[in-house]
């Protein structure tokens, strides 16, 4: 997507603000069932096109709303730490503001590529900040969570910058993404290291994680194991560190969810639930592991309502 009315760079390092436009696309008067029809159809015509992918299709079909988009912030010294920050065009004064950590394994994965989340957010009024963080091989656990408890820091400290409301931060994350999320939620020290309490995030919605698990063989070297290495890791589990006194959660599963078992889930719940804690469930019958993500591009939300859904539930927090 070509940005429209794109202002000049920032005194701020090698930060880039690109204003995005709404856009009329077709999709926005057809039918529920034409807009599916039309959609799934763009989207595999388009994917098919050498060069394309997923993500380029998905990037390329958002934007109803508009946001200003501030690009490539330093958060830390480390060349994946930096993170992009959508502002809704009609930025309502005290706005709430959401970290999204993206999935990929822990070992692949860039903000770039979803745009289309960061436009979703600021679609629902909400400033939206998405980091990249440091992966495996380049690192292994626990530093990519560190890095996503950097970027909580730094999002506390610039939110008010950005039009955001320090005292509403929220936390979100789909696949490996909500594994961080929710470990800087369920595990105060990673926020405690960087100078905050985990109570400086309001909730956390968590979107087809792992929480309760032995990683898979091919991602077990970004845990510092070995492929034959099948021993249950303690620090690594969300469901580990439940106390009933954690920032409320949302869990969000599809249950068609061949890649994160959606029982991962379900014991994170229940746990919650044993110690008092706060947690709310949401379970989408017929959508798999992409697809709880892929709805949040504005032409394939009628696969599910997660961006609804996740909006509601920050704002009664």
């Amino acid at each position: 997507m070509q940005p429209n009315d794109a202002p000049p760079n920032t005194a701020h390092g090698h930060e880039r603000i690109v204003t995005i436009a709404p856009m009329n696309l077709p999709f926005r008067t057809c039918t529920p069932t034409a807009s599916r029809a039309l959609s799934t159809l763009l989207f595999g015509a388009l994917v098919s096109l050498a060069g394309c992918t997923k993500f380029d299709v998905l990037n390329a079909t958002v934007g109803s709303c508009g946001y200003v988009r501030t690009s490539d912030i330093a958060y830390g010294d480390h060349a994946r730490q930096e993170l992009d920050v959508y502002q809704p065009r009609h930025l309502q004064p005290g706005a709430g503001v959401v970290i999204f950590f993206y999935g990929g394994d822990w070992q692949t994965g860039s903000k770039k590529d979803y745009a289309f989340v960061g436009e979703a957010l600021s679609s629902r009024g909400f400033v939206a900040v998405l980091p990249d963080y440091r992966l495996y091989p380049e690192v292994t656990f626990p530093q990519f969570v560190e890095d996503g408890a950097a970027a909580v820091r730094w999002a506390y400290d610039n939110a008010a910058r950005f039009g955001g409301d320090p005292a509403h931060i929220y936390l979100m994350g789909h696949s490996a993404g909500a594994h961080i999320a929710a470990l800087l939620t369920l595990d105060g020290h990673y926020l405690k290291n960087v100078g905050l309490d985990r109570n400086v995030i309001r909730a956390t919605a968590a979107l087809s994680g792992p929480y309760d698990f032995v990683p898979p063989p091919d991602d077990r070297g970004a845990f510092g194991m070995s492929r034959w290495d099948t021993e249950p890791d303690p620090a690594i589990e969300p469901t580990h560190f439940v106390d009933g006194h954690a920032p409320p959660m949302l869990l969000i599963r599809g249950l068609k969810d061949t890649v994160v078992g959606p029982e991962n889930g379900e014991r994170l719940s229940a746990a919650i639930r044993r110690a008092g804690g706060k947690v709310e469930c949401i379970d989408y019958p017929d959508r798999g592991h992409a697809g709880i993500v892929q709805s949040l591009a504005w032409p394939f939300r009628w696969l599910a309502p997660v961006l609804d859904d996740t909006a509601a539930f920050f704002r009664r927090h």
